[in-house]
């Protein structure tokens, strides 16, 4: 139940004053309204029963002051006990308790919901761009990975985990192991063949799961049910022994990822859409480290929209050039920054050029097309085949070398959308594109911050659900550090005018006077 209370009405309130007042936790107090979080999270606590919960605001405060110096649950409560800095923060007295630690890991997986922090961070940015504070009709969008809170492993030792669960669930419910149960455990790191060595601990635990349900009632056994269950979901995945699945028993839901050919890493994909004039994160998702980049391409820029500013320029890296991406951005009449993948369009620019008005492509000789056909193909791509004219080619000097000793005449063979491409890869190679596109480093940098300084390099926690929150969290507290930083800037830049303003007022009147 959430009950309203007066706060810092103490007379120890008076030692607030000694906190400085550009402080970065007064800076954003002053002008981020965080009140909203209690009317947002209202539903999530019964309204009339039960004790008097601590206020969402002042825990979600916490988890702010948390992510923003990358402290543990227990680390932050500690280190608020002893600032009188995080204490004004919380809107506590100086002689008031905080919650204990454990509060904070129940108020995260039963009140702070992932739409709950997605709402939140769209919130602040609404209220920085009313107030003037944030501005820019840019977004920049980009994914950084995160590493998983275990190690992988082989399946082989996947599997003798599955097993030993299987026979220590059945031991501890049943409260005897049967014999039929008991049996040796292959020792797969004996067998120098991989293959060999997964078929054999595939077969034992296969083999486990049948004694299981032939010997042991497992209708009053729901631990055992629940761990044979898992075993069988688990050898039924056919990416499980290609290791293109499951890594971990602790963390299901982490995959590998690649960085590049050569590197790879276990854990999470981070996605979020930025401003970069100001570096304020908008929008962020989360999905396993084989998420390919662009997937929740929708999602960052709906919610990158909601947040009240004009978007007129979305730039980001090859991964996003893709027709889906560029087809949303033409429609909402978005300038695509976005360089040309040559996995997604392959042309020989230097031997073929298209004129869109009369859809006609042009050889380097000059020669042209005139007719256009486009042919289907089962589980491909549809393609358009442009003829190009046969007089033309009859005569042309490279005849032999482009169209082929039986060909008369040149058929150029392109996507269905290669028109498309085109047009956007001429207008990658201006230097109008280039010069924007330098604006996407500062992702670089943000990527850099939030891993280096926030946490956001390595897992807190296990499971898809704890990582969105980790980095959800993360990116709200990098948001209002950045706040502060756009705010003294602002400051700086005021405190410059009114001196070069008084310096202007004292030199005219100096003036007027021996005028």
């Amino acid at each position: 139940m959430l009950k309203n209370v007066p706060h810092q009405l103490s007379i120890y309130s008076v030692l607030y004053d000694k906190i400085p007042s550009d402080h970065i936790l007064k800076v954003v107090a002053a002008h981020v309204d965080f009140t909203f979080i209690n009317e947002l999270l209202k539903d999530s606590y019964c309204k009339n029963l039960g004790r008097p919960a601590k206020e969402p605001e002042m825990l979600t405060k916490i988890l702010i002051l948390q992510y923003l110096y990358n402290l543990s649950d227990v680390k932050v409560i500690a280190e608020a006990r002893l600032n009188l800095a995080y204490m004004w923060f919380l809107g506590l007295n100086p002689e008031d308790d905080l919650p204990d630690a454990s509060l904070l890991a129940k108020f995260r997986r039963h009140r702070l919901k992932e739409t709950s922090v997605d709402d939140i961070i769209q919130e602040v940015v609404r209220q920085c761009v009313e107030k003037g504070i944030i501005k820019g009709s840019g977004l920049s969008i980009d994914a950084t990975h995160t590493h998983a809170n275990t190690k992988k492993k082989v399946p082989e030792r996947i599997m003798k985990h599955l097993g030993r669960r299987i026979i220590r669930a059945i031991e501890a419910e049943n409260r005897t192991l049967l014999a039929e149960l008991l049996g040796e455990v292959p020792n797969y790191q004996l067998i120098e063949d991989h293959h060999e060595a997964k078929q054999k601990m595939k077969t034992y635990v296969e083999e486990l799961i049948s004694k299981a349900e032939n010997h042991v009632d497992l209708s009053c056994l729901p631990r055992s049910q629940k761990a044979i269950n898992e075993a069988r979901e688990i050898l039924q995945d056919p990416k499980f022994i290609a290791q293109k699945g499951i890594r971990s028993l602790v963390d299901k839901e982490a995959r590998v990822g690649y960085k590049s050919q050569t590197d790879s890493f276990y854990g999470y994909k981070v996605e979020f859409a930025m401003l970069p004039e100001t570096r304020i994160i908008t929008a962020v998702t989360v999905e396993n480290g084989a998420y390919v980049d662009g997937g929740q391409f929708e999602e960052l820029y709906r919610r990158s929209k909601a947040c009240g500013l004009p978007i007129r320029e979305v730039y980001g890296d090859k991964a996003y050039f893709r027709k889906a991406i560029l087809d949303t951005l033409q429609t909402e009449a978005v300038e695509a920054i976005i360089p040309v993948n040559a996995c997604v369009y392959k042309l020989d620019e230097s031997r073929f050029s298209y004129n869109k008005d009369s859809d006609q492509w042009f050889c380097e000789m000059g020669n042209h097309t005139e007719t256009k056909v486009h042919e289907k193909y089962k589980n491909k791509n549809d393609v358009h085949c442009y003829h190009f004219v046969k007089s033309q080619c009859a005569q042309c000097p490279k005849r032999l070398e482009c169209a082929g000793k039986n060909a008369k005449k040149k058929v150029l063979r392109v996507g269905e959308h290669c028109a498309q491409y085109y047009e956007h890869s001429q207008f990658a190679k201006t230097d109008q594109f280039k010069l924007k596109y330098k604006k996407r480093a500062s992702h670089e940098w943000k990527n850099g911050e939030i891993k280096r300084f926030h946490g956001l390099d390595r897992a807190r926690g296990y499971g898809l659900k704890s990582m969105s929150l980790q980095a959800k969290l993360t990116a709200l507290a990098v948001n209002l550090k950045r706040i502060a930083v756009l705010l003294s800037f602002c400051g700086h830049a005021v405190w410059q005018q009114r001196a070069t303003f008084t310096a202007y007022c004292r030199l005219t009147s100096h003036f007027m006077q021996v005028c």
